[in-house]
């Protein structure tokens, strides 16, 4: 799968080129042609595919041996056992102080 934005901005480009071959939607839209043809966008796949992606390694579904370890965040017993833990790292670089979420 294309990760550079080149490479994705290419592959769009494609299917952009792509749904102009049906002649009856040759003068429509991008979007109007999606929508006609049942297709979505490359960034649209994309995140559904990361989602899917996350469903099977939180449902165990992925060998833990070759699967990414999310962490659960599990300070409540109220909330959803799915909800993934955010890490917080703080990094000093000369004057500067970032703080970055993940």
């Amino acid at each position: 799968m294309a990760n550079k934005k080149g490479d994705i901005e290419a592959i769009e480009k494609v299917q952009k080129r792509a749904t102009k071959l049906v002649i009856s939607l040759k003068k429509l839209p991008y979007k109007e042609r999606l929508l006609q043809l049942f297709l979505h966008t490359l960034k649209y796949r994309r995140l559904w595919g990361d989602t899917i992606e996350v469903y099977k390694i939180l449902h165990d579904i992925y060998d833990k041996r070759v699967a990414p370890e999310l962490r659960r965040n599990v300070s409540s017993t109220r909330e959803n056992k799915y909800k993934l833990q955010t890490t917080v790292f703080i990094t000093t670089f000369e004057n500067f102080l970032l703080l970055h979420v993940v």
